[in-house]
């Protein structure tokens, strides 16, 4: 649903919307009975539009798949044929305010108790039989567990994919805003959809840099862009968790009441991954057992695209014929196991499978937790506090330091460095290997602190989450970081892995600001980054990057410890950053080592 930072770079976001929907499989079948614009009755009055695809010489009713999208239901003709010629009676839902429906838009909110309407409207339709799924993924994976929290009697199984967590990774990621809000935005504006101007990655990149290179206030954004937008400043009031961002998700108490099988896929580079583990993790903490058991997980080794058609190439990366699962035919086996008293489907082997690079195999666990066997721990160190550049790092060490001379950055939000890296017309491509490209480390040098490992003298498996604990001091009240892990392969090429951002204010919790009290030293636990599971091959070494966030996809935080929305460049202060690695402040990255496989133990 929204723009990728990936080592420093920004990605354009039109495939991330769902540009592969022309690779969708064709129906079995032509013989589709189809209905445009079908009126669904809401408890308020407002209709909404729908088009109808069910098997034409079906003669009785059959399960109802239906999808709530924002992008129009016209976008979904590929996926409901394919469900139709299955043997499913597909519904392709225009959301309120979109499309052909009546009413106002407002992103999110609005779904929950819209869509309990039109599940059990569904469920009293003749060509129904009275059991009712869902489909759809990133906005589409959203509305499914908006409307499951609901509870609406009919519903019988959800497939969330790559599922936007509102609040958790978009709008805003760890209280943190993207740009890329005001371009998707735009792209739902009004009821008719918006795809050439969002789908424009170089015009959206103009107006970032635009903005970017005045310094403005964030809360200017939309006006730079030349969309006013009530909704944006919406967002903008909430800048942490809070009440407002709980009412998007379920309660543990509904969590609680779900008794319906869900089979939910994200991916390891996937941008909407934090939401969709964070459904799956709070469904695990709050769900009955029952429930819980019927709740399987798929990560495979894609982007947010990738998880609707995995390719065998993504952002530099090749993949083994292992990780092209074909996704339709997963869903239909899913939706027949659930709705026909069909097969499990074959691939659900354990209740979470995760995808090996480098192995190119897909391992199970029968939890998130039983991927990793173990924690690897590395100590940060540095010769005489010189860590500032890829060629003479840090050291990640098995043993803490006694004593050390502590590293150090300084970081002016002024400095407008990153467009050498970040503005270029191939990052907004398709087909950019921005997993391999190691050019904004190289370029920051001296602005940044870089760490290695030792050679590795085996191939290691990772799996799980890495977690970084730092212990800082900053002269200023406030600024954004980024933490970043790369394998460096012997030839001296890297492979991105993972990355977590944080706002100093939000230390210790996203509920609550705590400005920094400058020059104390405290500890920053980095807890908060994305599932990955890759092989390291022998010869390789990791490289952790901490570095300013400074970015044209992000708010920027001028450090002054003033709201973050309003500052602008004349708010800036230059501020330095301490990292301490010593006997009382044993700095470390935990590296989650894989489990071996449940089924077959490999």
């Amino acid at each position: 649903m929204h723009a990728r930072i990936i080592a420093g770079g920004i990605l354009g976001a039109l495939w991330l919307a769902g540009s592969a929907v022309a690779q969708e499989p064709k129906p079995t079948t032509p013989e589709i009975a189809f209905q445009w614009n079908v009126r669904i009755p809401l408890r308020d009055g407002v209709n909404l539009s729908a088009v109808r695809y069910r098997p034409q010489a079906q003669q009785v009713g059959t399960p109802c798949i239906f999808a709530l999208t924002p992008y129009t239901a016209q976008r979904n003709h590929p996926r409901a044929m394919y469900f139709a010629g299955q043997g499913y009676t597909y519904y392709a839902v225009d959301v309120r305010g979109r499309g052909n429906s009546e009413g106002v838009f407002t992103p999110m909110l609005q779904e929950a108790k819209d869509g309990y309407d039109v599940s059990e409207w569904l469920a009293r339709q003749p060509e129904c039989n009275g059991k009712v799924a869902m489909s759809g993924g990133s906005y589409g994976g959203y509305s499914q567990w908006a409307v499951a929290k609901e509870l609406p009697p009919h519903l019988v199984t959800i497939v969330p994919v790559a599922a936007v967590g509102p609040g958790i990774d978009f709008p805003i990621l760890n209280n943190i805003p993207y740009t890329y809000n005001m371009q998707w935005l735009t792209f739902v504006s009004g009821h008719a959809s918006q795809d050439r101007i969002f789908a424009d990655g170089a015009f959206w990149g103009a107006q970032y840099k635009r903005w970017y290179e005045a310094h403005a206030p964030f809360k200017e954004l939309d006006t730079y862009i030349g969309n006013p937008s009530p909704i944006f400043q919406g967002w903008i009031e909430h800048p942490q968790q809070d009440a407002y961002w709980d009412s998007y998700r379920p309660s543990p108490e509904q969590y609680a009441k779900m008794t319906m099988p869900i089979l939910s896929i994200t991916g390891h580079y996937d941008d909407d991954q934090p939401g969709a583990l964070s459904y799956y993790k709070e469904h695990m903490r709050h769900g009955g057992s029952r429930a819980k058991a019927a709740h399987y997980l798929i990560i495979g080794p894609w982007d947010h695209d990738g998880t609707n058609i995995p390719q065998a190439e993504m952002g530099g990366l090749k993949f083994a014929p292992a990780a092209l699962i074909d996704m339709p035919a997963l869903h239909i086996a899913w939706y027949d196991w659930v709705l026909k008293q069909g097969k499990k489907p074959e691939f659900l082997k354990d209740k979470v499978a995760f995808y090996m690079v480098g192995e190119e195999a897909w391992r199970y666990a029968p939890s998130l937790q039983a991927a990793t066997a173990s924690t690897q721990t590395w100590y940060l160190d540095s010769q005489g506090g010189r860590a500032n550049d890829v060629f003479e790092a840090g050291q990640l060490r098995g043993a803490p330091s006694a004593a050390s001379t502590p590293d150090r950055y300084v970081y002016d939000p002024l400095d407008t460095g990153p467009l050498q890296y970040e503005y270029r017309p191939d990052v907004f491509a398709p087909g950019y290997a921005y997993i391999l490209d190691q050019r904004g480390t190289q370029l920051s040098s001296g602005k940044q602190l870089v760490y290695h490992t030792p050679v590795l003298e085996r191939d290691t498996d990772i799996a799980g989450f890495f977690k970084l604990s730092a212990y800082i001091a900053l002269d200023q009240p406030d600024t954004d970081f980024t933490a970043k892990l790369y394998e460096v392969r012997a030839d001296g090429s890297t492979v991105y892995l993972t990355q977590e951002l944080k706002r100093a204010r939000y230390r210790a919790s996203l509920r609550e600001a705590v400005l920094v009290t400058p020059g104390k030293v405290e500890r920053y636990d980095f807890d908060r980054f994305p599932f990955t599971a890759r092989r390291l091959s022998q010869g390789s070494r990791l490289r952790l990057v901490i570095a300013p966030l400074n970015s044209l996809a992000m708010q920027k935080n001028y450090n002054s410890g003033g709201v973050a929305a309003d500052e602008s460049g004349k708010d800036a202060r230059k501020v330095t950053v301490t990292l301490y690695h010593d006997a009382q402040h044993p700095s470390a990255l935990y590296v989650p080592i894989a489990a071996k496989s449940s089924v077959n133990g490999k």
